[in-house]
């Protein structure tokens, strides 16, 4: 086992690791920039290091800086959390040639799920069900064209380095192809310095479902079941459950099995997600693979009595997994608390908080890094709080929820609290029947 880590990362994720491997007797470091100096995360590491100023390409996204940080501080592993540098292919591979252990997949299993089009036709390989598209990167306009008539449209066209909605373009014909494939090029090309697209078909009314896996050194792969990410505004999620109100067993079942098998296809080592998209049909599709633990970790957590983070150290360290796959005994829901103006188009509201009361009380969990006093730097992801509520039935979570979000008082910053609030009380959330584009037509008056 490993007896000092470093986390290269910050906020609330730091400090959930520096928890568990403060109960599993492993020493810690924490690094940070000059904007994070009074963060929760630093004053509770056993050691911690100042790794550059706030903006994170100079501290928590360079490389030399945190491989010179774990060298001086003797730290034989470095847990990348989530974000910065956790799927980054060229981090691990220093940190192996360090003689440093990534808490994490290797480069090789980063490069095949990090670019998109790779990942698909690895996915397809394993029989994993696909969405219909291109066999790889389109070369010309009249290629995507041709191939989204033969598919019919509405298409989609995907940044093969993208994410968070960047470099993305929905297509309802070929009237417009030509126009959002130079926007998507030009847009992906300035986020990412890779402006290469694939198309694929575009699934109406589709649920955003991820299964949680977790692989060890020796092949062996299990999945800890679901979680439903359809909340989700510009494709950043704000609220996650589990298990999936559009879930059956059979469905379940079905879709953990597929999740397995794209993980064996690459001999996958860590914890991670396989994310499909569901349509109003119930048929599922692989949309990509995440190989880092996900935000929302905690309502697997809660749902399955499981320690995900520990299960992470454990399976770099070289032991292997039960191989069992784990089902929720319970149902669990996750509400992001972000430093954002949700009356103002989620406006980022960073500044110093003055007061702060966290909500308490059986089955309610808050996993966060401020306090008060505190100052919420501008530079990095507004995120400030993880509440998380579990209980017996959906129905018992919500209500839960409505109450633990009255009490979560933070005075100082607005933040989304009085929009997780009204959306508790929502009707059609509250059926369960919605789809990703719910908050499109959602009501944020009065907040």
């Amino acid at each position: 086992m490993f007896k000092k880590i470093l986390i290269a990362n910050r906020g609330e994720i730091a400090l959930r690791i520096i928890r568990t491997c403060r109960e599993m007797g492993i020493k810690t470091v924490a690094v940070y920039s000059t904007a994070d100096k009074d963060s929760l995360h630093v004053r509770y590491a056993d050691e911690s290091v100042c790794i550059g100023p706030p903006a994170s390409k100079l501290s928590y996204l360079s490389i030399p800086n945190i491989i010179s940080a774990a060298e001086i501080t003797n730290a034989d592993a470095i847990h990348p959390g989530y974000g910065f540098l956790s799927e980054n292919a060229e981090f691990s591979k220093i940190c192996e040639d360090y003689g440093i252990k990534f808490i994490g997949a290797t480069a090789e299993q980063i490069n095949m799920m990090g670019d998109k089009a790779t990942a698909k036709d690895t996915m397809k390989k394993a029989g994993v069900p696909v969405i219909p598209g291109s066999e790889g990167l389109l070369e010309s306009v009249e290629q995507g064209k041709k191939l989204a008539k033969g598919i019919g449209y509405p298409v989609i066209i995907k940044a093969t380095a993208g994410g968070g909605g960047r470099g993305m373009r929905i297509i309802r014909g070929e009237e417009e192809f030509e126009k959002m494939w130079d926007d998507a090029k030009m847009e992906s090309g300035a986020a990412f310095g890779n402006d290469g697209l694939y198309l694929e078909k575009f699934v109406e009314e589709p649920r955003h479902i991820e299964i949680q896996i977790v692989g060890d050194q020796y092949g062996k792969v299990c999945h800890l079941s679901e979680r439903d990410c359809s909340i989700q505004r510009r494709h950043q999620k704000l609220v996650e459950e589990t298990p999936s109100p559009i879930l059956n067993d059979e469905l379940r079942t079905r879709m953990g099995e597929a999740a397995i098998a794209g993980a064996q296809a690459i001999g996958y080592e860590g914890a991670g997600t396989v994310e499909f998209l569901v349509d109003k049909n119930g048929e599922f599709f692989f949309m990509e693979m995440n190989t880092r633990i996900q935000v929302e970790h905690p309502i697997t957590e809660e749902v399955t009595d499981f320690d995900l983070i520990k299960e992470q150290i454990k399976v770099a360290a070289g032991i292997p997994i039960s191989g069992k796959n784990y089902f929720p005994k319970t149902f669990s829901m996750e509400c992001r608390i972000n430093a954002e103006d949700p009356a103002k188009d989620f406006r980022p509201s960073p500044g110093k908080i003055i007061s702060l009361h966290l909500p308490g009380g059986h089955g309610v969990r808050v996993d966060s890094h401020v306090y008060a006093g505190y100052t919420i730097p501008p530079n990095y992801d507004s995120m400030i709080a993880k509440l998380i509520v579990t209980a017996q039935t959906r129905e018992e979570v919500l209500v839960r929820m409505k109450r633990a979000l009255e009490e979560f008082y933070i005075e100082g910053v607005k933040t989304t609290i009085p929009f997780h609030i009204k959306l508790m009380q929502d009707e059609q959330f509250k059926s369960g029947q919605f789809t990703t584009k719910f908050l499109e037509t959602f009501d944020f008056t009065d907040l």
